[in-house]
C-alpha cells in the first residue's frame, strides 16, 4: 500500500477480501519510509511507484515466499513483453532479463537456490482485449474506475491526473471536470486517465477494439525513461 492508491481501488478489494473470507496481508510504504528504508521523492511529479520495491521485497523476505503470482502481461509494456512466465529472481529479489530460463511450451523450470524465488505470470499471452471478454463471459466484479464517470482532473504532459490531495494543480494546470475512465489502475500519482463514456462492458471492449493508444500509454511511470519499466524490473519491482 504506497499510500496513493484510489479509495475506490482499496475499497472494492477490503470487499472481496470479505466475500472470499481470504487472508490479507498489507505492508506499507510509508513505514518504509518512516524505517529510512525508502526515500520520499519530492517535487511536481514525486511519486511512490517505485518505493513500494523495498516494500514488496521486505514483505516477500518476511514470509519466505517462494513464488508469488501477478497479472502482468506481454502485450502491456516491451519490457514485460520479454520476460518469461516463471520470472526467475535472485537473492536480492532482482530481475536479469539476459539470464532467463529456457520455456518450452508449457514447460517450466521451478529449480531455485536458497532465498530466491520466482514472479509467476499466467496471464502473460493474454491481451487487453481477452482479459475483458473473459470479465464479461465470466460476469466478474471490477472496480468502478474502470468504467466511465466524471471527476476532477488535470492535464500533465499529457495525461488526465486525477486531481486528489497528493495531485494538486501547478501553475499554468487548470482543474477541469469530465467525464473519464482508467484503462489501468495504479497510483494516482502516475495513472492518467482517458476520455471516454464507456459505462458498460460492451463499452469497453468497442472502446478496446479501436484503441490506438496502448493500455498503459497513460502511466507517467512509464515515461520516466526509455527503459523505466525494465530499470525498476532489475530492482525487484513487479
Amino acid at each position: 500500500d504506497t499510500g496513493h492508491n484510489f479509495p475506490e481501488t482499496l475499497e472494492f478489494r477490503d470487499d472481496l477480501v470479505d466475500k472470499l473470507e481470504a487472508q490479507l496481508i498489507v505492508r506499507y510504504v510509508q513505514d518504509s519510509i518512516n524505517q529510512g528504508r525508502a526515500v520520499e521523492e519530492t517535487g511536481p511529479n514525486a511519486s511512490r511507484n517505485s518505493l513500494q520495491t523495498v516494500t514488496l521485497l521486505d514483505a516477500l523476505t518476511e514470509f519466505k515466499v517462494e513464488a508469488a503470482l501477478g497479472g502482468a502481461r506481454r502485450d502491456e509494456e516491451k519490457a514485460r513483453a520479454k520476460e518469461r512466465f516463471f520470472s526467475h529472481r535472485d537473492a536480492f529479489g532482482q530481475w536479469d532479463p539476459k539470464n532467463q530460463r529456457p520455456e518450452l511450451w508449457n514447460l517450466y523450470n521451478g529449480s531455485k537456490l536458497n532465498k530466491e524465488h520466482f514472479r509467476i505470470f499466467p496471464l502473460s499471452n493474454w491481451t487487453e482485449m481477452d482479459i475483458w471478454q473473459y470479465i464479461q463471459l465470466n460476469q466478474i466484479e471490477i472496480p468502478s474506475l474502470y468504467f466511465a464517470h466524471r471527476r476532477d482532473v488535470v492535464k500533465r504532459d499529457g495525461n488526465w491526473l486525477a486531481a486528489t490531495e497528493v495531485v494538486q494543480p501547478q501553475p499554468g494546470e487548470v482543474v477541469e471536470h469530465r467525464l473519464v475512465r482508467f484503462r489501468t489502475i495504479g497510483d494516482m500519482t502516475c495513472t492518467g486517465a482517458v476520455e471516454s463514456e464507456a459505462s458498460t462492458l460492451d463499452d469497453i471492449i468497442q472502446e478496446v477494439a479501436s484503441a490506438r493508444v496502448t493500455e498503459r500509454g497513460g502511466r507517467a511511470d512509464d515515461r520516466r525513461s526509455e527503459a523505466a519499466m525494465e530499470d525498476r524490473k532489475r530492482q525487484g519491482y513487479f
